[in-house]
């Protein structure tokens, strides 16, 4: 039984954590669900009652239908994905192996649900949970940056920052931060790699998402994994790369 006086969360004991956890339904919207995110995995920080807390969410998700599941399985992701533990190093995987085995299978079946078809930002948010049970560093927190349409990485040349944009405003490198704002600043277009020419995770997460009926999540991979150009120095550089240097 777990004694959750001795354990802590963001603001302090996490004998409060059991009432709230009791009180989750599958609405997102339910106030519940950002009073448990703001205590265990505030602004991307974890606790003792973090880990503690995968038990309960996992249950939940088993519980509830593959539509419903999302945000126990989403938050579940960010905890185990979490580097910053400022009170220890305690590794979910070992842990708590047999409630990641379940999410896996669980997150599986989740990413396959319909309902997604029109709301990519969540098949993008439970992929990301996926590649966390599965110990993918790094992408299990960065892929979401899928949905932002942007990464800010250094040029492995010359430093400078570039805004790596692929969607609404466009496909391009560039060094101004307004370029929403349809600003006169350079603009390189991006070279997004060809499907049949992805490998490793690249080509797993582009094959997954054509399967699970996401083609604008596979079309913004083929950019993801492609190549950059420098808007200052001009050097060409692999996006993916970038990231992985920056967030590694």
């Amino acid at each position: 039984m777990t004694d959750w006086s001795r354990l802590h969360h963001a603001y302090g004991t996490a004998e409060d954590i059991p009432g709230l956890l009791a009180t989750l339904s599958p609405d997102p919207q339910h106030a519940g669900w950002n009073d448990v995110w703001s205590r265990l995995c505030h602004q991307g920080t974890v606790y003792s009652a973090s880990y503690a807390a995968l038990p309960t969410l996992t249950r939940l998700a088993r519980e509830w239908s593959a539509a419903d599941r999302r945000m126990p399985l989403i938050l579940a992701g960010a905890i185990v994905a979490s580097t910053d533990q400022p009170y220890g190093d305690e590794d979910p995987r070992t842990t708590h192996a047999s409630e990641i085995s379940n999410l896996v299978a669980l997150t599986e079946e989740a990413l396959q649900d319909p309902g997604l078809a029109h709301i990519p930002s969540e098949y993008v948010y439970l992929l990301s949970a996926l590649l966390s049970f599965e110990g993918v560093e790094v992408w299990s927190e960065e892929l979401d940056g899928l949905n932002d349409e942007e990464y800010e990485v250094p040029c492995p040349t010359c430093e400078s920052e570039n805004f790596i944009v692929f969607g609404e405003h466009g496909y391009f490198s560039t060094t101004d931060s307004m370029y929403m704002n349809q600003t006169a600043a350079k603009r390189l277009p991006l070279q997004p790699q060809a499907p049949s020419a992805l490998e490793g995770l690249a080509q797993r997460l582009h094959a997954r998402a054509i399967a699970d009926g996401h083609p604008d999540v596979a079309h913004k991979l083929t950019y993801i994994f492609g190549t950059a150009q420098c808007a200052d120095c001009d050097a060409v550089f692999s996006v993916d790369e970038a990231i992985v240097t920056r967030w590694g």
